[in-house]
């Protein structure tokens, strides 16, 4: 029959001899060695026709299966009925293909292992023998001091659990532009003068609030010319002055939210 083999697919003779073996279909425990070797052979003539060195192992081999084939000629069991072969020929070649077998895959296993490992890169291990100067520190203590620390720490919780539901948020009071006109008209009476500074009538209470109530009612009673305003240079201080023969409003209804310091 014609037979086609690629040369370059084979590592040795026993790969050769696999792929005879496989491509025939054979059993492996019953090679049919006289057609194995004539395909084997016909590769050894190919590779001498191309001119290519054919390595000793494989000529090796050819030797072997040439005398397998030649012991497997004899008969079997003689005119007088007796054996003439103590064991199959083909028995140590079996074996050699078996274990050759499992190196092959062994080989591959440990190949495809290689390849993923490629994959894999790791990070360079680093110098931490700064941060280990200080060792560790355990804690010694016996059961009892470690059942009063843990009782500690739940009191402690449950009584910040206690603290956080009792907690009320005070909001500050929104004061009116109204009830600031009244402190001012107030403030002027009480003091005997007409003449106050701005921070005067914010300093009992100096926060943002107050002051941007305090300029919102001042603003409210200069409009109605009830009072004045100095301020001798840029973002200097502002002194309020009363006007004669006027009164200052209390009546508005104008509020002014609170402000957050």
């Amino acid at each position: 029959m014609g037979y086609k083999v690629k040369l370059d697919i084979f590592e040795g003779p026993f790969d050769l001899l696999v792929y005879l073996i496989e491509n025939a279909q054979m059993n492996i425990y019953d090679i049919q060695v006289a057609q194995i070797t004539a395909q084997y052979l016909e590769y050894i003539d190919t590779m001498k026709r191309l001119d290519v060195a054919v390595a000793t192992e494989f000529m090796v081999l050819a030797a072997e299966l040439i005398e397998i084939k030649s012991k497997l000629l004899i008969p079997r069991i003689s005119l007088t009925g007796e054996s003439n072969l103590e064991e199959d020929p083909r028995t140590q070649l079996v074996e050699k293909i078996l274990e050759y077998k499992r190196f092959k895959k062994a080989a591959s296993l440990l190949n495809d292992a290689q390849e993923y490992a490629s994959l894999i890169y790791e990070k360079p291990q680093e110098d931490i023998s700064e941060y280990l100067d200080q060792p560790d520190e355990y804690l010694k203590m016996d059961l009892t001091q470690f059942v009063n620390a843990f009782n500690a720490f739940i009191h402690k919780k449950h009584k910040l659990t206690e603290i956080k539901k009792n907690y009320q948020k005070v909001e500050r009071q929104r004061i009116t532009i109204e009830q600031k006109i009244a402190f001012i008209k107030s403030f002027f009476k009480d003091k005997f003068t007409k003449r106050v500074s701005f921070s005067q009538l914010i300093n009992e209470e100096p926060s943002r609030q107050n002051a941007v109530i305090t300029f919102a009612s001042l603003l409210e009673m200069a409009k109605g010319k009830f009072i004045t305003f100095e301020q001798e240079y840029t973002f200097g201080e502002i002194t309020v002055i009363k006007q004669e023969h006027k009164e200052i409003p209390a009546e508005t209804t104008k509020e002014v939210p609170a402000y957050e310091q």
